[in-house]
């Protein structure tokens, strides 16, 4: 689980405020700031929340908060909001890939905490978004999602693991440069410079699923 970076405001269960005042604090923060109710949907977001996720005001209040969130991501999160709902938990960070302005990726912290009203009863939760820096000009947009054969798939799922040429080619029955052919494909695709490089943009953009051992591609991005 990551840390909250600096500049984060410590967060915890709190009652509603009122709602002028919340909208003032939504405003002067300078973070991605949301309202999610008991459904998780949208029901006020600050400015920079709405740039983030490349939706009008109009179009994000009342969406559902996953629609925003890229697939591979939907299951850890989830977790954490179903424990602020049962009581375990008052508040969490967790990983999460955003879809933001013409269906591009980015990587960022959320944090989430319980909202109650003055009876103690769970009315809202409330969400930080703190996006990791640096991503934007190499965003891999998401409506090209399945860019990966299945053999693509077993190749990055082998690199992810510490695999080797000569042991992929051997188990996927390839040359050592059939291997190199299809890691040359995918380090184009991706944008990444090296291996290394190609898993981390891998499980950045949800294509290696943030929440399995050893590592497997999404179906979302396997034609």
């Amino acid at each position: 689980m990551r840390t909250v970076a600096a500049g984060t405001p410590a967060l915890d269960a709190t009652t509603v405020p009122d709602a002028d005042v919340f909208r003032s604090l939504l405003e002067r923060s300078g973070l991605c700031l949301a309202r999610l109710d008991l459904q998780f949907r949208v029901v006020e977001a600050n400015d920079d929340f709405v740039t983030q996720f490349g939706h009008s005001r109009e179009s994000l209040l009342g969406r559902g908060f996953f629609e925003l969130l890229h697939p591979g991501v939907h299951g850890p999160v989830r977790k954490q909001f179903d424990r602020l709902a049962d009581g375990r938990r008052h508040r969490f960070v967790e990983y999460l890939v955003g879809i933001g302005p013409r269906q591009t990726v980015f990587s960022a912290d959320i944090t989430g905490v319980v909202v109650h009203d003055s009876n103690g009863e769970l009315v809202q939760f409330v969400v930080v978004v703190n996006p990791e820096k640096g991503e934007q000009p190499n965003a891999v947009s998401v409506d090209r999602n399945r860019i990966l054969t299945e053999l693509d798939a077993r190749i990055l799922e082998g690199i992810a693991t510490g695999e080797s040429t000569v042991r992929l080619a051997s188990r996927l029955f390839l040359s050592r440069q059939g291997v190199e052919y299809h890691v040359g494909t995918m380090l184009k695709k991706l944008k990444a410079p090296n291996r290394a490089a190609l898993v981390s943009r891998a499980y950045s953009l949800g294509v290696l699923s943030v929440a399995s051992w050893p590592p497997r591609v999404s179906k979302d991005y396997i034609k």
